[in-house]
């Protein structure tokens, strides 16, 4: 059996020239070729046209650059706008979801996280999608929210399931306090998770996905190149589930042509998982 293809990325709502940006985040998700996608970032209109939600879009778009026929797309919101839009997490798939969830994450940022059942021909992947709060100075929220992130996935894990897999912008350094206690490398009020870190396991080099000194649109934040992107998996168990085969940073092309453009201001990560 392949293995399953997980890719998350942040779209940065829509901000920057969003049709342009749509159109390589397109090109990229078809040639990468993902079965599931974490989305973070999603302008969502509860009562608009498909084409306005920015997941709806995506995945529309997708289908038509020669993806899945059919996908199957969850959002879950973090905070509403006055106007009644919704910003938010997503999850686009190409297997059916099932029973999803949002659960608000602790602290005074408005936070969430998103988890749907995917039915993979290997069985059912419980899949998590989050954006954690951004500013250096804001560990402390980060923390409390990873402390959420181990009450949520428990809760909803159940024995039969194979590996879940945690995907997002953490907004955090993989040497971190937060990224750290969700690897099992460091306790938070004598409590411990453990996931894998893909990337860390099998990827190479510095597996920058915020890059300012490449990236046009991250360039205007003038801050320093890092990896805050994830694909987390809780394994491999016992039977090599969950063990993470390839990961790459990804949809990190820039355009030239008149202003610079990339997909977005951070750049992706694609893994691929054993899941049999």
């Amino acid at each position: 059996m392949l293995p399953l293809r997980v890719l998350t990325i942040n779209i940065w709502n829509r901000q920057g020239p969003w049709e342009d940006r749509l159109r390589l985040l397109t090109k990229g998700i078809a040639e990468l070729n993902p079965d599931i996608i974490g989305v973070q970032e999603v302008i969502h209109k509860p009562r608009g046209r498909r084409d306005q939600c920015q997941a709806c879009a995506l995945a529309d778009a997708w289908s038509a650059a020669g993806g899945p026929a059919e996908t199957f797309v969850s959002f879950g919101p973090a905070f509403s706008y006055e106007n009644g839009d919704q910003f938010g997490n997503a999850i686009i798939s190409r297997f059916p979801l099932h029973q999803d969830e949002t659960f608000t994450l602790p602290g005074s940022d408005a936070r969430s996280a998103h988890f749907a059942r995917v039915e993979t021909p290997a069985g059912l992947v419980p899949f998590f999608v989050t954006h954690l709060s951004w500013k250096f100075d804001e560990g402390f929220l980060r923390e409390e929210q990873v402390l959420g992130l181990a009450d949520f996935v428990p809760s909803v894990v159940r024995a039969g399931d194979l590996p879940a897999v945690l995907v997002g912008d953490l907004n955090a350094a993989p040497d971190t306090t937060e990224i750290r206690f969700l690897l099992g490398k460091h306790a938070l009020e004598r409590r411990s998770i453990h996931f894998t870190d893909c990337f860390e396991r099998v990827g190479v080099g510095p597996g920058f996905t915020f890059h300012p000194e490449e990236n046009p649109h991250a360039g205007l934040t003038f801050e320093a190149p890092r990896r805050i992107d994830y694909v987390l998996v809780q394994g491999p168990d016992s039977q090599g589930r969950g063990l993470p085969l390839s990961a790459k940073v990804c949809l990190n092309e820039v355009v030239e042509s008149g202003d610079r453009v990339a997909p977005s201001d951070h750049y992706g990560v694609l893994a691929e998982l054993r899941m049999s």
